[in-house]
């Protein structure tokens, strides 16, 4: 098991004991969790976007940082921090946001674009409101991260080689999509994070073993992450 992975899971249950053991307490009558729950329950947003942000070991921040910014705001409005008429603006303006995503991604997606091609041997794509597609063509390629929020990505590395034979891909899609084209002869080892989206392969497992692997760390928060070959 990785570290990311036993980092998580070390994480996540220590939370539930201690949720657990208030919950017990709050039965017992002897402290009253029911209305610390309705005052900081933002608070989950938080811890769930630190969750993403150690499993990924803080190599791609987009999908943790949008979680601990939701639940931050949340729960400045809860202890009134901010002007509870601040909300009758917000969610208006989130549902826009949302509206223009679904009528623009199209003219965002990335097959409308001729791929520009790189030789670089470290991959850095941060994509906000926009599409973009790139063929990597280095032989010695080490990995890299791609950021995409309200957008899209396709990175084709069927043209690339592994520096010592292997590299790490971190992805993050927040309300949009990375696609990752890669040899038929790589082996890919994909670990993800979903928060109502998907992290998949769409590829079938080399028939020999491979000299080459690449490992893609993947979160996705109401998005897609997709390895293809």
């Amino acid at each position: 098991m990785s570290a990311q992975k036993t980092q998580g899971r070390i994480f996540w249950g220590i939370l539930l004991i201690f949720l657990g053991v208030l919950f017990l307490l709050d039965q017992m009558g002897r402290i009253v969790f029911g209305d610390f729950v309705g005052r900081y329950w933002p608070a989950i947003f938080i811890l769930i976007g630190v969750s993403i942000l150690l499993s990924n070991n803080f190599r791609n921040v987009g999908a943790g940082a949008f979680f601990i910014l939701f639940g931050a705001f949340f729960l400045l409005i809860r202890l009134r921090v901010f002007d509870r008429a601040l909300w009758h603006f917000v969610w208006p303006l989130a549902i826009i946001g949302a509206g223009l995503w679904v009528l623009l991604r199209p003219a965002w997606h990335p097959d409308r674009q001729s791929a520009s091609e790189s030789t670089a041997d470290d991959l850095n794509i941060k994509q906000v409101f926009s599409g973009t597609s790139r063929k990597v063509v280095s032989q010695s390629f080490r990995g890299g991260a791609a950021e995409v929020v309200f957008g899209a990505a396709e990175i084709d590395l069927r043209g690339a080689r592994l520096a010592g034979g292997q590299a790490e891909l971190a992805l993050s899609a927040v309300f949009g999509s990375v696609e990752v084209h890669v040899p038929r002869e790589w082996q890919v080892v994909l670990e993800g994070t979903p928060v109502l989206g998907s992290v998949e392969s769409r590829r079938k497992a080399p028939s020999e073993p491979a000299a080459e692997v690449l490992t893609v760390r993947g979160s996705a928060v109401l998005g897609s992450i997709e390895v293809k070959d």
